[in-house]
C-alpha cells in the first residue's frame, strides 16, 4: 500500500480528557480468574512463581489478568481519549484509510458493520488498528493519529517490548523450554501483524438487541499469540469456561485482561488455550453507553511456521499436533481469517468453517 505523506495541521489538539463511566451494580456471575502481578517479575524466584500461577490459567481457560505493568492509569485514559476523537471524525475521512479487509490486511480502520452477524444484521462495532511503526508498515491516517504519533508509539512500544516480552517469558518456563523460546519471533523489529486497536461497539436500543439475541460478537477465538485488553469498565466481555458456561469478565481496576489466541495453542497442540469468548449487550444499567476499547494484539513474524514446539511438557502429555498445521505460515494463517470475517451469515450460523489447508475454526453463539 502506498504511503501518504501528511504534515501535521495548526489546528488545536484535543485534550484528550477521558472519563471511565461506572462500573454495572448488577450482580453478575463472574469468571475466577488469575492475576499476576508483574511487578514481582524482576524478584528473586519472581518469574517462577508468576509462572507457577499462570500454569492452570492458561491450560483451562486462557483468560488472566495482569497487574503493574508499567503504564500509569493516566497514560491509558490518554489512548481512550484517542479513540474517543478517533471515532468522532466525519466518516468520510475514516473511511480515506479504510483497511485492506478483503486481502486480509487489518491495518487502518474497519467501518462500521463490517461483519455480517446474523442474515441481514450487521455488526455494531468500528475499529482503526495502528500497526508497529516499521518501514515495511507504513500507511496513511488520520491528522489526529499523525499528532500523536510519538505518544500512540511510546504506548504501544512499551507493550510490546516490555509488558508481552514478560508474558511470553513465563509461558516458556510453563512449558520448560528456554526462557527466550518464544520472545524469538514476537520483536518489535519482526514484520507481522502487531497492533494497538481502538475499537468501539456502538449502544443498541432494546429491541435491537432482541433482534440480535443481545450478541455483539459471536463467540471465537483470535488469530494471534496473546490479546491485551486495557480495562473496559462496561460490562460485555464473556469467556467460554471448561464447563461449558459463559461467564462475565469482571473490570478488575488497574489491570489488563489477557488471553491465549491461536498460535499459541498451535504451538502447543492444544495444551495452551486459544481462549473462546464473545461480546453480549451489557446489563440494564449501561446498555445505552457506546464501549470504547483499547486493546493490544500480538502477532508472530509472518514467516514463522505452525509446527508444534519441542517442549517437555507436550512430551510427557503425549500432546500431538493436528496434522498439515507444520506446512502453514503464521501470516498467512491470520491473514485468512481476517478475510475470513467478511463471509456472509447463514441461517442459524455458521458453526465451523475451513480457514487455511483443511484447518478449521469453531464459533460459538
Amino acid at each position: 500500500m502506498a504511503t501518504q505523506t501528511q504534515t501535521t495541521s495548526a489546528r488545536s489538539k484535543p485534550s484528550l480528557q477521558y472519563q471511565q463511566v461506572a462500573e454495572s451494580t448488577h450482580d453478575l456471575d463472574w469468571a475466577d480468574l488469575v492475576t499476576l502481578d508483574l511487578s514481582q517479575f524482576d524478584t528473586a524466584g519472581g518469574k517462577q512463581r508468576l509462572a507457577n500461577q499462570l500454569r492452570d490459567a492458561v491450560n483451562n481457560v486462557g483468560f488472566f489478568y495482569i497487574t503493574n505493568f508499567g503504564l500509569t492509569q493516566s497514560q491509558v485514559d490518554r489512548q481512550f481519549g484517542i479513540a474517543k476523537e478517533l471515532f468522532a471524525l466525519p466518516t468520510e475521512e475514516k473511511l480515506r484509510h479504510r483497511a485492506d479487509l478483503e486481502h486480509g490486511h487489518y491495518s487502518g480502520y474497519r467501518p462500521l458493520g463490517s461483519i455480517e452477524l446474523f442474515p441481514g444484521l450487521r455488526d455494531n462495532v468500528e475499529m482503526y488498528n495502528v500497526f508497529k511503526y516499521l518501514p515495511e508498515l507504513e500507511r496513511s491516517h488520520p491528522q489526529l493519529i499523525l499528532d500523536h504519533r510519538d505518544e500512540i508509539e511510546t504506548f504501544q512500544r512499551h507493550i510490546a517490548e516490555d509488558t508481552v516480552q514478560k508474558l511470553l517469558t513465563l509461558i516458556a518456563i510453563v512449558l520448560e523450554l528456554p526462557e527466550d523460546a518464544l520472545t524469538n519471533g514476537h520483536k518489535y523489529n519482526d514484520v507481522s501483524d502487531c497492533h494497538l486497536r481502538y475499537m468501539i461497539y456502538h449502544a443498541r436500543t432494546p429491541e435491537e438487541n432482541a433482534k440480535y439475541d443481545n450478541l455483539y460478537s459471536r463467540g471465537h477465538t483470535d488469530f494471534g499469540s496473546l490479546t491485551l485488553l486495557f480495562r473496559q469498565p462496561i460490562a460485555a466481555l464473556q469467556v467460554l469456561m471448561p464447563d461449558g458456561k459463559w461467564k462475565w469478565v469482571k473490570p478488575l481496576p488497574g489491570s489488563i485482561t489477557v488471553n491465549i489466541a491461536d498460535v499459541l495453542d498451535f504451538w502447543t497442540a492444544g495444551y495452551l488455550k486459544s481462549s473462546i469468548h464473545r461480546v453480549v449487550a451489557p446489563p440494564e444499567d449501561q446498555a445505552h453507553l457506546d464501549r470504547v476499547g483499547i486493546l493490544y494484539f500480538l502477532r508472530p513474524a509472518h514467516d514463522l511456521r505452525l509446527k508444534a514446539l519441542d517442549s517437555p511438557v507436550l512430551e510427557r502429555l503425549g500432546l500431538r499436533q493436528k496434522e498439515g498445521m507444520e506446512g502453514i505460515k503464521a501470516g498467512d494463517w491470520v491473514r485468512a481469517r481476517v478475510k475470513g470475517n467478511l463471509d456472509r451469515a447463514v441461517e442459524g450460523g455458521a458453526k465451523e468453517k475451513e480457514v487455511i489447508k483443511g484447518v478449521k475454526v469453531k464459533y460459538y453463539d
